[in-house]
């Protein structure tokens, strides 16, 4: 589950195979220094959360950054804005350093980028260890007891990751279509202009979206909204706006947008099921955990396929929507790996069910 960056002596994650790795360093308890204390990071493309966390599970105090985007900035820029994030949390929480990093990064998608990441932070000397892994991982940790699961995100993009307490994991590169993806907000607004655009030139079935969406943004017709994306006046980034649109005019009964929606369910089930597979749980009783903006979202046809699909292709897995801050799930994957005794799971847990997010 991700990679480890240790001082001497102690354990790292280890490959075992296309899509499944395994970490020795959760549960292992092989943190040293500061008593156990976790520094927590949750790093999205749009905001950082971090915390510091004692050894019974006190939060001691907590920040926000800005976005964690390697790809666009570079590493070392990356990690800069982490550091601004941590250099106030450790002011406010009177911390020099941690025994232990857990840190949940947005855009730490192969093995490699996991390991050029976590010889950043270690670098940092915020932590005697750093353990770096996917920020989907941080949402299935928050939605379970123990680190066993598989977790389904929607926000964005779509990814998938599934865990073990013995440290097996199942994962996906999620790069995109070059990685077989098909899915998240990017792809289904994606979708949607597609199928509006041929249903007004004639090229593909009548659909409402090809009058929903540029309605959306107070245009008359998709030539005109293609013209205004294509020249930038309407920005790139308001291309999100577009997937309430699609499930709106999906409610109304249209079928394209319909059936753009059950296959995204069938997207999001095939993932849960293929992860599910690899960690030989397919046949245990075991949370699936939705996350993301468009799962949060509780879409009444999307959130009634995905049910419907798992109990045909899993049906003992156990279908669930998490809400809490992915921080929560940082926070525990640290505790895990420092061997936190139950109360200070629960600690962490009432701390941010008592802040409300």
């Amino acid at each position: 589950m991700g990679v480890t960056h240790t001082a001497p002596g102690t354990g790292t994650g280890t490959a075992t195979g296309a899509g499944t790795r395994t970490d020795t360093g959760v549960g292992t308890g092989t943190g040293a220094g500061a008593g156990g204390t976790v520094l927590a990071v949750d790093a999205g493309n749009s905001k950082t959360d971090v915390a510091v966390v004692a050894a019974d599970g006190s939060v001691l105090a907590t920040a926000r950054g800005g976005g964690f985007q390697p790809p666009v900035v570079g590493v070392r820029q990356a990690v800069d804005t982490l550091a601004d994030a941590v250099d106030r949390v450790f002011a406010a929480s009177g911390t020099a350093s941690v025994g232990h990093v857990s840190a949940c990064l947005a855009n730490a998608d192969l093995p490699v980028e996991e390991e050029r990441l976590a010889a950043a932070l270690h670098a940092r000397a915020w932590g005697a260890t750093v353990q770096v892994r996917n920020d989907t991982f941080a949402i299935l940790r928050a939605g379970v007891e123990e680190p066993r699961g598989v977790a389904v995100v929607c926000g964005a993009g779509i990814n998938c990751v599934g865990m073990r307490p013995d440290g097996r994991v199942a994962r996906f590169p999620a790069l995109g279509r070059v990685s077989g993806d098909w899915g998240g907000g990017s792809g289904l607004a994606e979708e949607a202009l597609w199928h509006a655009a041929r249903a007004e030139d004639g090229r593909g079935p009548a659909t409402g979206l090809a009058r929903a969406l540029p309605a959306h943004f107070g245009l008359p017709t998709m030539y005109a909204l293609i013209e205004a994306l294509h020249l930038r006046r309407i920005e790139e980034v308001r291309r999100h706006e577009l997937v309430p649109v699609l499930f709106a005019t999906a409610a109304d009964g249209d079928a394209v947008a319909r059936a753009l929606v059950d296959r995204l369910a069938d997207e999001i089930v095939t993932m849960a099921v293929v992860a599910l597979t690899r960690l030989d749980l397919l046949d245990e009783e075991v949370p699936v955990l939705l996350g993301g903006g468009v799962l949060a979202a509780r879409h009444p046809r999307l959130d009634d396929r995905v049910r419907e699909l798992l109990a045909e292709r899993a049906p003992k897995a156990a279908p669930g929507v998490v809400t809490a801050r992915p921080v929560l799930g940082a926070a525990l994957l640290g505790l895990d790996h420092e061997g936190a005794p139950p109360r200070a799971y629960a600690r962490v847990r009432e701390f941010y069910e008592c802040e409300g997010v």
